[in-house]
């Protein structure tokens, strides 16, 4: 298996050159396979019975040459990877009332799904750069959980150094201490004054289109730009699809929260292996993915709203343009095209054709904060079973508006997080939050950030600590 980009100016990398990339890549745009591999049915009922970990043994070598990580080797990465998580089952699928059913994928270190991909990205790297002996820089911008889990995934590993940039006040207090909280060495947290996700990817863009400073520090990204992260998400649909279908003919509807819409771009990718999958994108009031999809309206609104679902809090979902480049046949100069446009006027047009093509696979739908707070509480009434805020996006659209008019069709929502990382959502809904020991901990536990104050030249900052990181480790042996 061979990489190229979604904008065509870039081709025949290896996957270890795309798990290094910093994710855009020279000519803008992101890293996708190829080829797409093609799963038939029978291959499906094969799978069936498979346990998560089993199956992702199955789909993952799909994409990783057996020159690159052998098979052996490629298991054990693997195997270490769920080892983290708290459940042997490693994804539940939990099967409610009135035929709801929520496949629980936050069963890792974090309680967040980006545990899933991340760990098994940690893996990946370590194992090339103990080949290499190398030292990376990591730098993440954060909506919530991806920061925690990028730090879990290599905190302490002796080749990564990792910086979390989180915006100060737009995260719950959990999801902030659980980057806060950790001391070691190789891991720097820094918290901006009065910004957003959104925001702070901008900075993190200065950095990665500096190519000389980027290769001198040999900089990396764990965001899910990272075609690695969108490459072990595809494994939960698979899953989900075989624990909520009879036979391997039917078509099953996953629902999806969406942020960067990294989660939902595996989905597609899924779906073009053969898996008979149709797709619901859900988002909260920051709905520029609700607005691509229903009338191919891609433009920035205003202004990042809070919400109780924070994570998604995002108006910039970057992963859009695999998404094109799927569905528009891998038309690169189409996704070059409209990429320029967003650089240059923050907005562009999708086609009727090709999102009528993007709509026989995904769809969207919008959900307020009273509409959250709602399906948490109703959600509770009917099975005593708490939902994070996150969750609850997708399960309002079951509750309330299916899109599809197959009533029969199977049916599954994705819970990205554990409610116990969002008390402040479920007091608010008039719930009483259920913490785990861990996030109880995290209150007295000693913490390490630097504070980025408003005004203050915030690249210059970061690039400061990027070399000072650089000399400390330039004996590493």
């Amino acid at each position: 298996m061979k990489y190229c980009s979604t904008c065509g100016e870039v081709q025949g990398w290896t996957f270890e050159q795309a798990l290094f990339s910093t994710g855009f890549v020279r000519d803008g745009g992101l890293l996708m396979p190829e080829t797409t591999p093609q799963i038939t049915q029978n291959t499906l009922q094969q799978w069936r019975n498979l346990s998560f970990v089993e199956l992702a043994k199955e789909i993952i070598p799909l994409f990783i040459s057996e020159d690159e990580i052998p098979r052996k080797d490629l298991n054990g990465l693997l195997d270490k990877a769920f080892s983290k998580f708290s459940c042997s089952e490693v994804v539940k699928v939990a099967k409610l009332k009135n035929e709801l059913k929520i496949a629980e994928l936050w069963h890792g270190k974090t309680l967040a799904f980006k545990d899933l991909a991340m760990f098994c990205t940690g893996q990946f790297l370590e194992y090339f750069l103990n080949k290499r002996k190398k030292h990376v820089t990591i730098v993440v911008a954060t909506s919530g959980d991806t920061g925690s889990s990028a730090i879990e995934s290599i905190r302490g590993l002796k080749w990564v150094d990792i910086i979390v940039l989180l915006p100060k006040g737009r995260i719950t207090k959990i999801q902030e201490l659980m980057m806060t909280t950790v001391l070691d060495d190789n891991v720097h947290v820094m918290a901006g004054e009065n910004t957003t996700s959104d925001g702070l990817d901008d900075v993190t863009a200065v950095l990665y289109n500096n190519e000389t400073f980027k290769e001198a520090h040999n900089l990396c990204t764990l965001n899910s730009i990272n075609w690695a992260r969108v490459m072990v998400q595809m494994v939960h649909y698979f899953y989900a699809y075989l624990h909520i279908t009879d036979s391997c003919d039917q078509i099953a509807e996953i629902i999806v929260p969406t942020g960067a819409a990294g989660n939902i771009s595996a989905g597609c990718l899924a779906s073009f292996m053969g898996l008979p999958i149709r797709i619901v994108s859900t988002v909260n009031s920051n709905d520029i993915m609700f607005r691509t999809l229903q009338n191919g309206d891609y433009s920035m609104s205003n202004d990042v709203i809070p919400t109780w679902a924070p994570a998604m809090d995002i108006q910039v979902p970057y992963n859009l343009q695999r998404m094109i480049w799927l569905f528009s046949n891998k038309d690169t100069q189409l996704v070059s095209k409209l990429m320029k446009q967003f650089q240059k006027e923050g907005k562009f047009m999708i086609s009727q054709d090709l999102l009528q093509k993007m709509n026989s696979v995904i769809t969207s739908y919008t959900v307020n904060d009273p509409g959250i707070l709602a399906t948490m509480k109703k959600c509770w009434h009917d099975n005593q079973y708490l939902l994070c805020p996150h969750t609850a996006v997708a399960v309002t659209y079951f509750y309330d508006k299916r899109v599809t008019s197959d009533e029969s069709m199977p049916s599954v929502c994705l819970a990205t997080a554990s409610p116990a990382k969002f008390p402040e959502a479920v007091l608010e809904a008039g719930l009483t939050p259920q913490p785990t020991p861990e996030v109880e901990a995290l209150e007295s536990m000693p913490t390490k950030y630097l504070l980025l104050k408003d005004g203050e030249d915030w690249v210059k900052i970061i690039k400061e600590r990027i070399e000072q990181i650089t000399a400390g480790r330039a004996n590493l042996v």
